[in-house]
């Protein structure tokens, strides 16, 4: 096992050393740039490090400064973001540019016996072209030796069920973190004692591990503050111990493209948005409208008790959540323009965390200000109707302001095609005051025959602003919607101008049909079964499937794939994790068949039977599988990169070819 690690890490050095040594001669071979040559986009290379890599007994107060010369001049970019040592230090070194090389000063007090790496990431860039050095690294020892097992792993979105980039990986020594079945705390009361960091492809390698058992975390961070925060950052956690040492090989590689060393996966992390353990608290408020309010909370579900405000009755007050989980609340407020003035001043008493993380109730102040700002071309008609005033008084005339234009907007879901299967759906600016429902009217027109048929509005109970609209619709036919001015009314005292929709059923004959025969995992599994389209968008979604088939109706043309989720708790939703439980998010899988494809073609009148497994969609991941999967996913990455930089023709648009 031993030998097959440092050939590991042998490989890992060869790979860096090549990348080194080609940009050195190729820069050899070129002294000279002439006029008119090719741009530089070698990046720099390491001449020498001082004291050398991989120093031991580095002393743990008060040690050399590090010195890492390039064969050219380097500038530093995007520290904060790039740089960080593992362990993480409680000073960060002092990084500066210093003639053709770097200066690092560790400003920290060491740990004794504990082996240091300064990960550089993409800071390091040449002076002129800024063409980044990917993945520098400077290890060194405040002990005897440097610590040498190395593994590898993958962390991916679950639900999207594509890589996440620039994670961090977090290893716990097991033996000196708490484990309590209950409560999960690792990640908010312990420090790492290895970090890592995955590439832009999610795929990370983990040097100078131990050869012990170690507890694993992983995070997103977007802060880039290296703290995991619950329900802003992506999270993934391993079930059990992991010790590099008995994990089995892989392999590694270098990414011509990229420019980095990449490696067959290990380990796989399941990442999702934990927004269970957020702190609750009202992080901003905003008046984006005159009549529109925003509060912005921290975590879901926020309790309030009250919203008052010194101007406005409470009961012209519409409290109106904007999200799934009610983290964002509209308030409405439903006066007239001139009733509502630029402030409004009052307050909020709710239940947010203290610093001791229990909730309290607090009341907070409100300040809501808001002021109307005239467009260039509101301006130009505001002249243009102040002359031609001015000109009909001086000659006399009576001058009567023409009426303004109502800025009453609504939005419809659909186009102009409809099957029996559409409810349409309006989404309105502001939530309405009046509908005049008996004087909207639905007509299907046979040949020069028009008949009424009825309609129903009902109100969206998630978001009040949406109504759908549903009718009887039949294939082949032809419908018009008209709803006569003033029918409908906002909170923002606006009324609509006369609206005329026509629809038309669908020829089935133009559309396609799936029929999925799922055999689940066993009789009471439920899942839901999503078609989405070749860019990810959904089409139709299926709740509560359970063994059977599954018909997909009226597919427009193109080409389609199917994503799948385990509905464990058989809500018709997806769930997410929870780290502090230990409740991984459930599994959301795209179908691949027997043959290996997970796209399928839809054409016109075509009738397409396929079977899902869930026992194969849902199979355990190895890392066998993962390395298919990700190999596969390598290839159309490749193949639409070469389609951008080839032209109709096939020819090259550059003189950049695609290596692996």
């Amino acid at each position: 096992m031993d030998k097959n690690r440092n050939r590991i890490i042998g490989w890992i050095r060869v790979c860096v050393l090549a990348l080194f040594c080609s940009g050195f001669l190729w820069r050899c071979a070129n002294i000279m740039k002439l006029e008119g040559g090719p741009i530089d986009t070698i990046p720099p290379v390491v001449v020498g490090m001082l004291p050398e890599d991989y120093t031991t007994g580095y002393p743990i107060l008060n040690g050399p400064k590090i010195y890492i010369s390039f064969d050219e001049f380097v500038q530093i970019k995007d520290q904060q973001k790039e740089f960080f040592t593992s362990p993480r230090m409680k000073k960060t070194p002092q990084v500066s540019v210093r003639g053709r090389g770097i200066m690092i000063q560790i400003k920290d007090t060491l740990l004794e016996n504990t082996t240091y790496a300064l990960n550089f990431g993409s800071s390091i860039r040449d002076n002129n072209e800024g063409n980044p050095l990917y993945s520098l690294r400077y290890v060194f020892s405040t002990g005897p030796e440097v610590d040498s097992m190395v593994c590898s792993g993958y962390t991916e979105d679950s639900y999207k069920a594509d890589s996440v980039p620039q994670s961090f990986i977090y290893f716990f020594p097991a033996d000196s973190v708490e484990y309590v079945e209950a409560y999960d705390s690792t990640l908010f009361k312990y420090t790492p004692a290895v970090i890592a960091r995955a590439e832009t492809n999610g795929i990370f390698i983990a040097q100078n591990l131990k050869p012990i058992p170690y507890r694993v975390y992983a995070f997103q961070d977007k802060n880039s503050n290296m703290i995991y925060e619950p329900s802003v950052d992506q999270v993934g956690f391993l079930e059990g111990t992991y010790n590099p040492a008995e994990l089995p090989d892989f392999a590694i590689w270098y990414d011509s493209i990229r420019r980095y060393v990449v490696a067959e996966p290990q380990l796989y992390f399941r990442m999702f948005t934990d927004v269970a353990f957020a702190r609750q608290y009202l992080r901003e408020s905003e008046r984006p409208a005159q009549h529109k309010a925003l509060l912005y909370f921290n975590a879901k579900h926020p309790r309030i008790e009250q919203i008052v405000f010194d101007s406005i009755p409470a009961e012209k007050v519409v409290v109106d959540p904007q999200s799934q989980g009610a983290d964002t609340i509209a308030l409405w407020f439903n006066l007239p323009s001139e009733q509502l003035p630029d402030t409004i001043r009052g307050e909020i008493t709710y239940e947010r965390h203290d610093s001791v993380d229990q909730l309290v109730t607090v009341t907070e102040k409100l300040k809501l200000a808001w002021r109307y700002i005239e467009s260039k071309e509101e301006a130009k008609e505001r002249e243009r109707l102040e002359k031609e005033r001015e000109k009909a008084l001086a000659a006399g005339e009576e001058w009567i302001e023409p009426e303004k234009p109502s800025t009453f907007a609504y939005k419809f879901s659909t186009s102009g095609s409809v099957t029996p299967e559409t409810h349409l759906s309006v989404l309105f600016d502001y939530p309405l005051v009046r509908m005049d429902s008996a004087s909207i009217v639905m007509k299907r027109i046979e040949n020069k025959d028009t008949i009424l048929i009825p309609i129903r509005w009902v109100q969206d109970t998630a978001n009040m602003r949406n109504w759908f609209i549903e009718a009887p619709w039949q294939l082949k036919t032809d419908y018009m919607l008209t709803i006569p001015k003033g029918a409908l009314a906002d909170m923002a005292q606006q009324q609509n101008d006369s609206i005329s929709l026509t629809y038309k059923g669908i020829d089935p004959e133009k559309y396609a049909t799936f029929i999925v025969n799922v055999v689940g995992k066993s009789e009471d599994a439920s899942y839901i079964v999503q078609m989405l389209n070749d860019k990810g968008a959904l089409l139709q979604e299926k709740t509560e499937v359970k063994t059977g088939p599954v018909r997909f109706n009226y597919v427009p043309a193109g080409n389609v794939k199917f994503r799948v989720i385990e509905d464990a708790n058989g809500n018709g939703r997806w769930d997410t994790g929870n780290v502090v439980e230990r409740r991984q998010p459930e599994r959301a899988e795209y179908y691949v068949n027997e043959n290996g494809e997970d796209i399928f073609v839809s054409k016109e009148n075509w009738e397409v039977e396929v079977t899902m497994d869930m026992n194969k969609v849902f199979a355990p991941v190895t890392m066998q599988t993962l390395v298919e999967t990700l190999e596969k996913r390598e290839m159309q990455r490749l193949q639409k990169l070469y389609e951008q930089r080839t032209g109709k023709n096939g020819q090259t648009t550059n003189n950049t070819s695609l290596q692996r």
